[in-house]
């Protein structure tokens, strides 16, 4: 087991340099930067501070010195923001991963339910049901749905808070903030939460299909156990086997996706910072929370490999 984990952690080195690779030279040759969208600064102002923050040296230098600041931590500076981009990710990230494992969990909870119970009723009534719920989430965009649960939710009922993290001008404390946040990431997880929960709920329900039709189904029935340890201890365990890999792209995405909710729904998560960096093509920005959503993934992936070996000893031999 020893020798599989340090395999795939020195694996995972030559794929971090490669993506970072990838990641650089993606925005370093797009044409325009944040000095060039900037209509205040005059050309000779504009070269002044590209040659001030190292804009006007050869791409390849740029590359490792962005490459040494990323191995101590450093992922550069923002210009739009005026501070370095490492703070910036520090203060929006914990607000979008809330938001991220919240949906997660709830995501993972109720579409592993649903799959069961969809899978060993194949084709009843609530099979047809959750079905037509699946496909039907599935085909709505995710900035229709914020919007059209914001109008039920928030402007016809007045049930929740439209937007932000607290009420305006709120100075609660301890547990009445705590009460304030979560009131207020309803919405956002709701919609997270549908939009995801469609698909995943649809891979369980194939998996334990598959599980629940092999032999050794068969011979745990025929041995006379009762159906609830057959599905529970026998074809759940084979069934979510998979889903582990599954489960390494799960938290990378939701941080990706969130981006559009968070805009909507105006929680200063680091979705909202992303899309102001884009507008106003603050690079460096941009490559940082890329960079992490790489870094992120593989990670995750590690952990992933790790779990699965530890699921499946024949992992470890291969």
């Amino acid at each position: 087991m020893k020798q599989f984990v340090v395999r795939r952690f020195l694996q995972m080195i030559p794929t971090l340099f490669g993506v970072s690779i990838i990641i650089f030279f993606l925005f370093a040759l797009v044409p325009g930067d944040f000095l060039d969208s900037n209509l205040k600064l005059t050309p000779e102002r504009a070269a002044e501070l590209r040659a001030l923050y190292g804009l006007d040296k050869p791409i390849i230098e740029r590359y490792f010195t962005w490459l040494g600041g990323v191995l101590k931590g450093d992922f550069g500076y923002s210009l739009q923001y005026q501070e370095s981009v490492t703070s910036l990710l520090g203060k929006y990230i914990w607000n979008s991963f809330i938001l991220a494992i919240v949906t997660l969990v709830l995501t993972w909870t109720i579409a592993l339910v649903i799959g069961i119970v969809t899978a060993t009723k194949q084709y009843s009534w609530f099979d047809g049901v959750v079905t037509l719920f699946v496909f039907v989430a599935m085909a709505f965009p995710s900035f229709f749905f914020a919007l059209l649960m914001i109008k039920v939710f928030s402007v016809d009922f007045a049930w929740l808070p439209i937007g932000g993290m607290t009420d305006t001008g709120s100075t609660a404390t301890g547990f009445a903030y705590f009460l304030d946040v979560a009131e207020h990431m309803i919405l956002p997880v709701l919609v997270l939460t549908l939009l995801g929960v469609g698909s995943l709920t649809r891979y369980f329900r194939t998996s334990m299909i598959d599980v629940v039709h092999q032999n050794f189904i068969r011979t745990a029935r025929a041995k006379g156990l009762k159906e609830r340890t057959v599905i529970y201890k026998h074809a759940l365990k084979n069934a979510i086997l998979p889903a582990i890999t599954l489960l390494s792209f799960e938290l990378p995405g939701l941080f990706a996706g969130a981006i559009i909710a968070e805009k909507i729904f105006s929680w200063p998560g680091v979705g909202s910072m992303y899309l102001g960096a884009l507008e106003f093509r603050d690079y460096p920005v941009l490559m940082g929370f890329t960079m992490f959503l790489a870094i992120l993934t593989i990670l995750s992936n590690f952990l992933a490999d790790i779990l699965y070996a530890v699921a499946d000893p024949r992992i470890r031999l291969k």
